[in-house]
Formats: C-alpha cells, sequence, structure tokens
C-alpha cells in the first residue's frame, strides 16, 4: 500500500528480495555511464578549482553546469577588519585557482570594494565584491545582493559555488538559486588530491 511520503521503495512482505533485486537494478540503470576519459577531464577539472572530485560531481549531477565561479565571504577568507592580511593557506589555495571566477563578498563594516583592492594588492584577484547579506536582509535583499556578485560576466547562478563559514552562509544558495555551499574548513584544508 503507498500513501502520502512513501518512496515506492521495496515492501517488506513475501517476494522482497527479488523486488529489491528490481529496483536496485532500475536505479542503477537511472545513474549515468560516464567514458573513463571523461572521468579524467572532471578530475583534473575538481582539482583546478580546489575541489575534491566527489564534491565537485555532487555539484555537477544536481546543477547539470560546470561551476564557473567562487563567492568567498570574508569570513571564509578569515578577514575580520579592514587591515587583516589574507593567512596564508587561504591565499595558497586562491593564487592556486584557474579557469574560474573568483567573487568577493565582504560583511559591514568592510567595503568590498576597498577589501578587493587590499587583495589585489596582495597578488588575490577578485572579478566582483559586493555586500554580504546579513540576518536582517529579506530574502529578495539577500538574493538581490547575491545575484549582484554574477553581474559581472553575467555568469549563470547555478555556476556559482559559496565558500563560507556561517549557518547564515549556508543558505545563501537556495536563497538565490545558487550551485550549492561548501565550508571554509573543508574548501581550505589539505590538498583536494
Amino acid at each position: 500500500m503507498s500513501g502520502l511520503g512513501h518512496n515506492r521503495g521495496p515492501a517488506m512482505d513475501e517476494g522482497r528480495r527479488w523486488r529489491r533485486h528490481c529496483w536496485q537494478k532500475a536505479r542503477h540503470a537511472l545513474l549515468p555511464q560516464l567514458p573513463i576519459e571523461v572521468v579524467r577531464l572532471r578530475v583534473a577539472r575538481a582539482r583546478a578549482i580546489g575541489l575534491d572530485y566527489r564534491r565537485y560531481a555532487t555539484v555537477r549531477a544536481t546543477t547539470g553546469r560546470d561551476i564557473v565561479a567562487f563567492l568567498f565571504s570574508t569570513n571564509a577568507l578569515r578577514l575580520m577588519h579592514a587591515t587583516a592580511a589574507l593567512p596564508a593557506d587561504r591565499a595558497a589555495r586562491l593564487a592556486a585557482l584557474q579557469d574560474v571566477s573568483p567573487r568577493l563578498a565582504a560583511y559591514a563594516p568592510l567595503d568590498p570594494a576597498a577589501m578587493a583592492a587590499q587583495l589585489a594588492a596582495q597578488g588575490i584577484g577578485f572579478d566582483a565584491a559586493i555586500r554580504a547579506p546579513t540576518s536582517i536582509d529579506t530574502p529578495a535583499g539577500t538574493r538581490a545582493a547575491l545575484l549582484a556578485a554574477l553581474a559581472p560576466g553575467k555568469l549563470p547562478r547555478d555556476g556559482l559555488l559559496v565558500v563560507g563559514d556561517t549557518a547564515l552562509e549556508a543558505r545563501w544558495p537556495a536563497t538565490a538559486g545558487l550551485a550549492g555551499y561548501v565550508p571554509a574548513a573543508a574548501y581550505f584544508a589539505a590538498d583536494p588530491r
């Protein structure tokens, strides 16, 4: 019997093993079978943008699109005041980014343009800098602020991955229809290989 919320999975009555086998076979048939060359290219792409392959493949499968930009919050970069220097691990990871557009979300009282200029002086360039939405912003205001990060280059929303450090930042992708969220601790951890 199937009711509201039933996922039509295998039943637990007589003949359960056969139905489970059929169900698993049908699910497996839905999964894409990628040629090894495509997998190798995607592994190389994940390394180039600093993600582990599992996280990269999850975003690609979810959005159907490649990651074209990152939005880094000043919290994720450990920049809490205007004169703060970018920590060495974060600077090294950002300097190694290839073929992806880095964007910056600066929390008040930090000025986004000033922070982007300060980081550019340290050798880390950002293609756009916005004011980071806060908890007092409306969902529409949050969405508008986040979409402003996509304006330079007219990037697709589901191609932007947020790298953040707070629960508020973790909600940004759902609010603005972005590709997803990666905790800063995971992104700036050891080499993704």
